[in-house]
């Protein structure tokens, strides 16, 4: 854990409009304070984020969403009594105080209480929310460990409190609850499962046509900077002479790949998402020229890592081809 000094120093960096990259339980934040517009728009420039694109906004307590946006519905008062703190981002109306720029204009603002202990005292330190997308360039593999942001940001951030690697290793679950059926606008590390043992159905719509209600919800996202494809069923045989990186999930492929990592030798779904990013960086920086990733079971958090793994590779997909003019 970030030691208690440096959380000090952090939170008044936060407090001076400054940018401070904190670790969470899902993965590394770019944190501002989400009062001042002037210090989001630095995420913003610093992400090469586009505009259109809303933050989450982190609070150090469930009791501050209240506080901050007054009533709430009571589907999302149950839901944050439930999963708070923890992977779990929740759709509320935006109050006031809280400037456009953070929720990119729209009238709704995506929020949640970290599940991090360090994450929760520099809020609290800090005497404001934060705002905080993952803290990487836009577009690109998430940060699961300090290093990674180091070597994505850089400069652009004042301070990074190293909190060794996340726990969960894939972003929180978006929910809007306000509606008569809860929708998940984003797949995460709070698995829908348990959503619906909680609160019943819920619908699923991990998309977004036009401007996106939630982050993390474009369908080419989470890229590394190597071309990625996904395969299933039968891994295809290496070829020789080209260098391509293998990214398993609990199998390890035939020799002849450069580059192999595997997410859960034991086959187990939690393990798997908290080792993704993290593999898909070493194996970013392995040299190879193409990386394939072996989706893994559909079910739990599965769905998430093969959501991330299906938007990182519609980055590298060819567009369609062009459509003629005319009759």
């Amino acid at each position: 854990m970030p030691a208690e000094r440096g959380i000090a120093e952090a939170a008044a960096v936060l407090r001076a409009g400054g940018l401070v990259a904190f670790p969470t339980e899902t993965v590394y934040g770019l944190g501002a304070n989400a009062l001042d517009a002037r210090a989001a728009a630095r995420i913003f420039e610093a992400k090469a984020r586009p505009s259109f694109d809303p933050l989450i906004t982190h609070l150090a307590d469930a009791a501050d969403l209240p506080a901050l946006v007054g009533t709430l519905p009571p589907p999302v008062a149950a839901l944050a009594e439930r999963f708070w703190p923890g992977p779990l981002t929740l759709i509320v109306d935006r109050p006031a105080v809280i400037p456009p720029i953070v929720t990119s204009g729209l009238d709704t603002m995506a929020v949640r209480v970290p599940d991090e202990a360090s994450a929760r005292a520099l809020i609290r330190s800090a005497g404001v929310p934060v705002a905080a997308p993952s803290a990487n360039r836009f577009g690109q593999l998430s940060p699961t460990r300090a290093e990674h942001v180091v070597r994505g940001l850089g400069a652009a951030v004042d301070v990074v409190l190293d909190g060794g690697p996340t726990r969960c290793g894939i972003e929180s679950t978006i929910v809007d609850a306000r509606g008569p059926q809860a929708v998940v606008l984003r797949l995460g590390a709070l698995p829908v499962e348990e959503l619906i043992a909680a609160i019943g159905p819920v619908t699923v719509r991990p998309g977004s046509s036009g401007q996106p209600v939630a982050p993390g919800t474009l369908a080419a996202h989470y890229a590394p900077r190597t071309p990625l494809r996904v395969v299933g069923g039968v891994v295809p045989e290496p070829v020789g002479g080209v260098r391509r990186g293998f990214l398993a999930f609990r199998e390890r492929p035939a020799a002849g790949y450069a580059a192999v990592e595997v997410l859960s030798p034991a086959g187990d779904l939690t393990e798997a998402a908290a080792r993704l990013f993290d593999a898909l960086h070493r194996l970013d920086a392995a040299g190879v020229t193409e990386i394939l990733a072996e989706l893994a079971p559909d079910e739990g958090i599965g769905r998430a890592i093969n959501d991330r793994l299906g938007r990182a590779a519609a980055t590298w997909s060819p567009p369609p081809p062009a459509r003629a003019a005319g009759r």
